[in-house]
């Protein structure tokens, strides 16, 4: 059973349970504490509160977008066991799987929502050629760190050298 009585009170843990998991799945989907409040019918301090409970980093937000990568599988792993946040790395031909697949429009709406994901970090890494590289700081409009692997325009996959890229985000999470 998963009721407890505290005092005169019968309290549901599932009840609770299932509060939670609705404000923290609305928090990642980027609704505000109060938005997440508001819809559970809590007071944000409460959403903060529980936040801070639960807080087990804090600091620089990092997200890796790369792209042609070789050893694609070797430097997501790298990235996942760093604690990077939002890591999209794609090989050559799975970007070209990517722009054939879509029509204009829907082409258009999915690189908006990337752009628009990649807004909520601190600092984006970009592993691509210099002309990427350009170009997403000049979208992104925040702390953008090239890690270079080429002149554009790039032909076929590129390998990434693990530790170095390492090394980067080390740095850039003491920062």
């Amino acid at each position: 059973m998963d009721l407890i009585r505290i005092g005169d009170k019968l309290i549901s843990r599932r009840k609770i349970n299932a509060a939670l998991e609705r404000i923290f799945t609305l928090r990642c989907q980027g609704f505000s504490q109060q938005e997440a409040a508001r819809q559970v019918g809590v007071d944000r301090s409460f959403v903060s509160r529980l936040e801070t409970l639960g807080e087990v980093r804090r600091g620089r937000r990092l997200a890796v977008v790369g792209f042609p990568i070789a050893n694609k599988a070797e430097v997501e792993a790298m990235l996942r066991q760093e604690g990077v946040e939002y890591i999209l790395l794609l090989t050559d031909a799975e970007r070209w799987d990517f722009v054939r697949q879509k029509n204009g429009l829907d082409l258009f709406n999915s690189l908006m929502e990337i752009i628009t994901r990649l807004r909520d970090y601190d600092v984006v890494i970009i592993i691509g050629s210099d002309y990427r590289i350009k170009v997403s700081e000049a979208l992104l409009g925040r702390e953008v760190v090239g890690y270079g692997i080429g002149t554009s325009p790039i032909q076929g996959d590129r390998t990434v050298d693990v530790e170095e890229l390492r090394h980067l985000v080390r740095q850039l999470e003491q920062d």
